[in-house]
């Protein structure tokens, strides 16, 4: 298969599963999660990349390891060997039988099947590209970070072929800019608290359609406190007001939405095609 982000994501609306769909006891973040959400029909998987003190990169979610691991201790404090040993709990606090994944178990496991978001890419930025690179994955793979020329200057001399988006707030002062770099510069990642905000607006939309650049916008809600998309989000779609939340990013033209509920965007949006 052909892997191209933007030609993709132009011609459909794609479904990002923020840490595949966790459930039940199926934690996120985890083969299981990935694979429901492929199921769900998801067409990209959003994940976290820890590393330990020793270098090894798991996909696991930076300082989540108190609530899903019950332990007190941060990957980036353990050896490889001693995350190996660690257990996911589910969301009723009960021990599972799935373990922690490493990065290169998980780009293989998802090799050729879907895209994939690798989340907290700035924490290890050589790691991570080395890591794909070795697996020759970088068509598959969308990275994301905020306005950092240190990054950006490293992208530009070692890793210009990786999809690579800037996470931006209320407005957009970046991206022209962008453009004129030497990098697979894709797009960007839209937050806004208000609909009025300059980056939610049709005229940024235009202008971002005009220069073949995506919009990511965030369907999420990982803290009521923290308003991603206006209140166009998941706790306001699930529960049946799915016009007034996704219905709302699809009109405004986002080219990918992430969701935390695949299934239900991905039967709304053939309903609205219908």
């Amino acid at each position: 298969m052909n892997w191209n982000l933007k030609e993709d994501a132009f011609s459909r609306t794609l479904i990002a599963a923020h840490r595949g769909v966790a459930g039940g006891d199926i934690p996120g973040n985890t083969l299981e999660a990935f694979d429901t959400a492929l199921c769900q029909g998801a067409d990209m998987i959003e994940l976290d990349v820890s590393h330990t003190s020793d270098g090894e990169l798991f996909v696991f979610h930076p300082g989540m390891e108190p609530v899903f691991l019950h332990s007190n201790r941060l990957l980036k404090d353990m050896t490889a060997d001693e995350a190996r040993k660690l257990y996911y709990f589910n969301g009723d606090g009960a021990q599972t039988q799935k373990k922690l994944s490493t990065f290169d178990e998980v780009l293989e496991h998802l090799k050729g099947r879907c895209y994939i978001n690798v989340d907290k890419f700035w924490e290890n930025v050589e790691g991570i590209t080395g890591t794909i690179r070795r697996h020759g994955m970088a068509d598959q793979i969308l990275v994301k970070t905020a306005p950092d020329e240190a990054i950006t200057d490293w992208l530009e001399q070692n890793a210009p072929e990786i999809n690579y988006m800037l996470i931006l707030s209320e407005e957009d002062r970046h991206s022209e800019r962008m453009l004129r770099r030497h990098l697979n510069y894709v797009g960007v990642e839209s937050l806004f608290a208000r609909e009025n905000c300059p980056i939610a607006g049709e005229k940024y939309a235009e202008w971002m359609r005009t220069h073949g650049l995506l919009r990511w916008g965030n369907a999420i809600v990982y803290s009521y406190k923290a308003v991603l998309a206006a209140g166009h989000d998941d706790n306001r779609s699930a529960p049946g007001h799915m016009d007034e939340g996704w219905g709302w990013l699809l009109e405004h033209g986002f080219n990918i939405i992430q969701t935390d509920w695949p299934m239900m965007l991905r039967s709304y949006m053939e309903r609205r095609s219908r």
